[in-house]
């Protein structure tokens, strides 16, 4: 029996597969449906409600991130009943939520996913409410800030922390409107099995969990540069955020690209993500430097240097044979390059000398 079958999405027929959610079908078929709970990295749990579809046969409206589709079934993700739904629950969502400081929108360097989805739809207006939910404010760790008062306890936060990290170190505590997002006995990230990743950062729909190092928000004239992360040999692929002119530019922060578009999936450790200051350090070495006769160094050129390091190893081997020579390589070099050390060492200059620092 085909795990393939035929429904109808909106009125439409289209292809679905045994043990495929409403969300994952609509995305496919390129239907939009609201969500603010969802990651794909993580498994479906139907919190935020936003995304709620009309299932045929069902009296109450279902997750579509949660609901299964079966052979035949009728699902509608756009109607009168749906858009009073979402009106209703983005205004419950906004009168819990700050929306100005100093009289101005707040602004958060990961964005707001609900206010974008609320300029879509407008949300019933409904009193500002205050609610009892609490932060960490003493929490001195340097790189994550908890923002409660933006907080919608989606549970995308903990659950990449659980799902992803698998290490617990944040969880959802207390009960109603005191719900907040917590660590055990409200201890600092320093003091948890926090690993800093900043996975939650990321995720985090609403601003609520921010980046304490960068600016929040970025300049408006950042520009975004992917490139490889250099702290290992694995190859996670992040984006620079550059800010300033070429005179001047600066990395600002680092992000990851979207889960599904590269091999780390999204994810990103506290080097990649946080340890981008070296690049602007003013000790850098950015160009190669050669010992001249008078003892210091000087700069030079890659070619030149290069050949003055050819010249060199071909003076220790014809004075001293091959074996007097050894070589290193390094784990934040890709397994290639590491390839490449060994085939130099051994067919190039004709020794075993080789090594890997990755390997003591």
């Amino acid at each position: 029996m085909s795990d393939v079958f035929e429904i109808k999405l909106n009125g439409r027929s289209c292809s679905a597969r045994d043990g495929e959610t409403v969300f994952e079908v609509a995305e496919r078929e390129g239907v939009s449906v609201p969500t603010l709970c969802h990651d794909p990295r993580l498994e479906p749990v139907g919190a935020c409600r936003v995304c709620l579809v009309e299932v045929e046969g069902q009296k109450r409206l279902q997750p579509g991130c949660a609901w299964k589709v079966a052979p035949d079934v009728e699902i509608t993700t756009e109607s009168d009943r749906i858009e009073r739904h979402r009106k209703v629950l983005y205004g419950l969502y906004l009168s819990d939520h700050r929306l100005e400081e100093d009289g101005l929108p707040i602004e958060t360097g990961n964005g707001n996913q609900l206010r974008e989805l609320a300029k879509i739809t407008k949300p019933l207006e409904l009193h500002p409410v205050e609610a009892p939910r609490v932060g960490r404010p003493d929490d001195v760790n340097p790189y994550i800030q908890f923002e409660p008062d933006l907080c919608i306890l989606c549970a995308r936060c903990t659950r990449y922390c659980d799902e992803v990290e698998a290490v617990n170190a944040i969880t959802l505590a207390h009960r109603g409107s005191e719900t907040t997002i917590a660590t055990a006995g409200m201890r600092g990230l320093l003091d948890t099995t926090c690993e800093l990743c900043g996975g939650c950062i990321d995720t985090c729909p609403t601003g609520a969990l921010v980046e304490k190092k960068a600016p929040d928000p970025l300049p408006a004239d950042a520009k975004k540069v992917r490139t490889t992360c250099n702290f290992c040999g694995v190859g996670c692929q992040m984006d620079l955020h550059v800010v300033g002119t070429n005179g001047s530019s600066r990395v600002a922060k680092v992000t990851s690209p979207p889960p599904g578009e590269t091999m780390n999936d999204g994810n990103l450790c506290v080097k990649g993500r946080f340890a981008y200051d070296f690049i602007n350090h003013e000790d850098r070495i950015t160009t190669p430097l050669i010992r001249r006769e008078d003892g210091d160094l000087h700069p030079a050129s890659w070619d030149e240097a290069i050949e003055v390091t050819v010249e060199g190893l071909q003076k220790v081997k014809n004075k001293y044979g091959a074996d007097a020579l050894g070589f290193v390589s390094s784990s934040r070099c890709t397994g290639e390059e590491n390839y490449l050390m060994q085939k130099i060492a051994r067919a190039v200059y004709g020794t075993n000398n080789i090594h890997q620092c990755s390997a003591t």
